[in-house]
């Protein structure tokens, strides 16, 4: 039973990981209520919060004096642009 175990064990681990690796970064929750995507009525505290964390996942720092503001920020920008972009957009059909 236990050499059984060590040799499915590693299979099982394997088909997961590349589930994983297969699925897009951004669920379609996720796509909708992105940062970037320009909003629809007022913006609440929470996303800004959420815009807040993802900037600074993506690199931005808002916290001290900062001399490469305002490039930092945009860089984070367009950086989480590009990634909603790749996730988010519609695949051509092949």
């Amino acid at each position: 039973m236990d050499s059984k175990l060590t040799t499915v064990a590693p299979l099982i681990l394997m088909l997961a990981a590349s589930g994983c690796l297969g699925a897009p970064r951004l669920t379609a929750e996720q796509c909708n209520d992105y940062p970037f995507k320009k909003p629809t009525g007022e913006v609440t505290r929470a996303q800004l919060n959420q815009e807040l964390g993802e900037l600074e996942a993506a690199g931005y720092n808002p916290f001290g004096e900062d001399p490469n503001y305002p490039n930092d920020l945009e860089a984070a920008e367009r950086k989480l642009q590009d990634e909603y972009r790749r996730d988010c957009s519609p695949k051509p059909n092949s």
